[in-house]
């Protein structure tokens, strides 16, 4: 069983949802896919790390072969090639790594190399597998480093939580692609409405099976749960606003091992995703 949780921006309390659903569950994975901000391996400080590259391929050219006929540059939409001075150069910073170039040269002059972009670290803390993706810094996508993450996932029958990063962009339709339920996290004001709709269409548009949790929750009208029932949005937790909550998420302690009150609220959220996964597969078998 794999839930995405994601949202619409950064600060909604997607990491605490995700941390303390991947502790309430017996056993369990913990996958942080914000590989651009990754913070969720802070609150689990897992143990016994092992570290794997992720690799991208990266056109070189034998200039010997290079006959300057230029098909590379005008193929490239990233302007990552250039022919200046009869010299052929190539900008491994703006590569998207398509290997189109390679393939349109027609003196075979372009071949590929692999390049590091970043890293999976797998490590273990009480009964979660901790896994996190890094991409390395100035590196342009964070999609192979997200797919090395996910590639190994199918068949596993442990409770997964993909920590997805925020927004609706390429990095999280690579997250989501295989999840069987969708965790919206959102905020009760107008601007979480605005964060949420972009989440809400994704996931729809995704044809994926999901519910809303609504964090920093207070007395008084609440535009998102207003958003959530005009669309039908199962709502599946209101988690409130408390000083409590607040200190120890920032903190970096996962909140159910701190307070019992926490750690029942959790568990029900758990219980509630999982009821809704079993019964959209025995609907859409």
């Amino acid at each position: 069983m794999k839930i995405a949780v994601l949202s619409g921006k950064g600060g909604t309390g997607k990491t605490l949802v995700s941390v303390n659903l991947a502790a309430s569950a017996v056993d369990s994975r913990y996958i942080d896919c914000d590989v651009e901000e990754p913070n969720g391996h802070l609150f689990f400080n897992p143990k016994d790390i092992k570290t794997e590259n992720v690799y991208v391929k990266i056109p070189i050219v034998d200039h010997k072969l290079c006959s300057g006929c230029r098909k590379c540059i005008d193929f490239c939409r990233f302007n990552a090639l250039a022919y200046i001075k009869n010299h052929l150069l190539i900008f491994d910073e703006v590569c998207h790594s398509c290997g189109g170039c390679v393939l349109f040269c027609p003196e075979k002059a372009l071949s590929e190399k692999n390049s590091v972009i970043g890293e999976v670290r797998r490590g273990v803390s009480g009964n979660v597998e901790v896994i996190t993706g890094i991409l390395h810094t100035g590196k342009e996508s964070g999609v192979p480093v997200i797919k090395a993450i996910l590639k190994n996932l199918h068949g596993s029958k442990k409770f997964t939580v993909i920590d997805c990063p925020p927004g609706s962009a390429c990095t999280v339709m690579e997250s989501i692609k295989d999840a069987d339920y969708c965790l919206l996290v959102a905020e009760p004001t107008l601007f979480g409405v605005h964060n949420l709709k972009m989440v809400y269409e994704l996931v729809t548009l995704f044809s994926k099976p999901h519910g809303v949790v609504l964090n920093k929750c207070q007395d008084g009208v609440n535009p998102a749960e207003e958003f959530c029932l005009e669309k039908g949005i199962n709502i599946i937790a209101k988690i409130p606003f408390e000083n409590e909550l607040g200190t120890l998420n920032a903190q970096g302690l996962i909140a159910i091992g701190k307070n019992e009150k926490y750690q029942e609220m959790f568990s029900s959220m758990l219980q509630i995703v999982s009821k809704g996964v079993q019964n959209e597969a025995i609907t859409h078998p």
